[in-house]
């Protein structure tokens, strides 16, 4: 009886795109299907298993799989890594062209032969879970008869601008050097946005770049999938979710968080963390500016040296994460002369920590970031109100969001003129204390609230997800 239950288990393969920010929700939807009774393949490129694995204290995981410790628990997640087509010695970001390029023409392939041997060698394989940002999903299951189903790791806001790319091409605001500068007010289910607030690569001059060819492609794929997943709340974003599910089947069910949020039981991150908890023990109720510009993205070193001496003028203690590549991958000493020995005691510096960590430790009263999706909701979740300095990609209209929309943060600068020490001062001392720091605070609550409701066993998030489980079975049961 028991062997005829493992074969019926609904069994997915999951496949995030190779990115920090995209892998951890990603980790934490496997979690999350495989509490619910499904078995999980989860694949990770080899170079993102040896960038974790590299991270880990004394590479403990180096020899086994980040969900070892998952399956222990008595959860069912098998572990498989892909090449990229690239060696692991081979610089990705410093080559990002080079990288997209092979993320196009031969990442794909290496995919490819990966689920054809998983699917001949287990048949209990019926559906298959990719980023939106890839480019064959659609190809790869259909190929293997794969249910096919598509998860989004930003708000659904993003999603809709590039699902209606052709309405942008069509009314000129974008695909064209003289692109119109009014406001957008036609696509579905989104309040009427300017142009400054879509995301980074569709003001880009270069109309031919490998990054925008991905996204064609990727945002005509998406089209083909039968179910789409996004990390985001029903409630925050009602109207472009519903837009969207009248086109696809269409669920929001995030935050996609581990059910102990500083706990995850798998390893996610691609550097070694700093513990901060004693430090932050010392300090205050509510004193701390925790600052992070996520993973990946890069800063210039004039926005550096202003933020740091914006820091200096507001007095208020912080915790800084600043990774060895923050402006490049060759400078090292970004910081002002003088600037450890002036912090003293009220500041730390750190390549890495626990985001999730910080946010939720209780001396922490404000987060300056670069507005990534996975930042913005755990910020959300943790009821800390952000100074928003996004850089480029999503982030530009996921501050729109989280300043314009909601309420929960202030930009630091107003991204036409360079920042300023004095205005960084400012805009911290307002966020971490005074009248305006409060109606922050009072709408991060609300927010809060609105994210703790829908993962109550009848909220939103939850009904979504089991809505999903429930018409993915179904519809592979009219593929077999």
């Amino acid at each position: 009886m028991e062997e005829d239950n493992q074969c019926t288990k609904p069994h997915a393969i999951l496949v995030p795109l190779p990115l920090q920010g995209h892998v951890i929700p990603f980790t934490n939807l496997a979690l999350k299907l495989a509490s619910n009774g499904f078995t999980i393949t989860f694949v990770n490129t080899q170079d993102i298993h040896h960038q974790i694995t590299k991270s880990q204290p004394n590479n403990k995981t180096e020899q086994d799989d980040i969900f070892a410790a998952a399956r222990k628990s008595g959860l069912d997640i098998r572990y498989k890594t892909v090449s990229d087509g690239f060696p692991l010695a081979f610089n990705r970001f410093q080559n990002l062209d080079q990288c997209l390029e092979g993320h196009l023409h031969v990442y794909p392939a290496h995919v490819d032969e990966l689920v054809g041997d998983l699917v001949q060698s287990d048949p209990s394989i019926t559906f298959f879970i990719a980023d939106t940002f890839h480019t064959w999903p659609g190809t790869i299951a259909n190929k293997y008869n794969l249910v096919n189903v598509s998860f989004w790791t930003e708000p659904a806001l993003v999603l809709s601008i590039y699902y209606h790319l052709d309405l942008l091409r069509q009314n000129g605001h974008f695909g064209f050097h003289d692109k119109r500068e009014d406001n957008i007010d036609y696509i579905p289910g989104v309040q009427a946005i300017e142009p400054k607030d879509l995301m980074s690569y569709l003001q880009a001059a270069d109309l031919s770049s490998p990054m925008l060819r991905i996204i064609y492609k990727a945002f005509h794929e998406v089209k083909r999938a039968d179910f789409i997943l996004i990390n985001t709340v029903q409630e925050l974003e009602s109207e472009t979710l519903s837009a969207l599910h009248e086109k696809q089947p269409t669920y929001a069910i995030g935050p996609v968080f581990p059910s102990k949020p500083t706990k995850s039981i798998v390893a996610t991150n691609l550097m070694s963390e700093f513990d901060c908890t004693q430090w932050l023990k010392t300090k205050p109720h509510g004193s701390v500016l925790f600052i992070s510009f996520g993973s990946y993205a890069q800063v210039t070193t004039k926005d550096i040296e202003e933020i740091a001496h914006g820091l200096l003028l507001s007095k208020v203690s912080f915790i800084w994460v600043l990774r060895p590549d923050t402006t490049s991958y060759e400078e090292t000493n970004i910081l002002p002369v003088g600037f450890d020995d002036e912090i003293k005691d009220r500041g730390m510096i750190v390549p890495w920590c626990s985001q999730i960590k910080v946010l939720s430790h209780p001396a922490v009263g404000g987060f300056l970031t670069h507005c990534g999706w996975n930042s913005i909701l755990e910020s959300m979740w943790c009821g800390v109100p952000m100074l928003c300095f996004p850089l480029w990609t999503d982030q530009i209209t996921n501050r729109k969001l989280v300043v314009d929309d909601w309420g929960i943060g202030l930009n630091i600068c107003d991204g036409v003129k360079p920042i300023t020490r004095v205005e960084v001062a400012e805009k911290i001392n307002h966020v971490m204390s005074g009248k305006l720091g409060h109606g922050l605070q009072k709408e991060i609550k609300n927010v809060r609230q609105t994210m703790e409701d829908a993962l109550a066993l009848n909220g939103s998030s939850q009904k979504n997800f089991f809505q999903f489980l429930s018409d993915v079975k179904a519809k592979v049961q009219t593929r077999n």
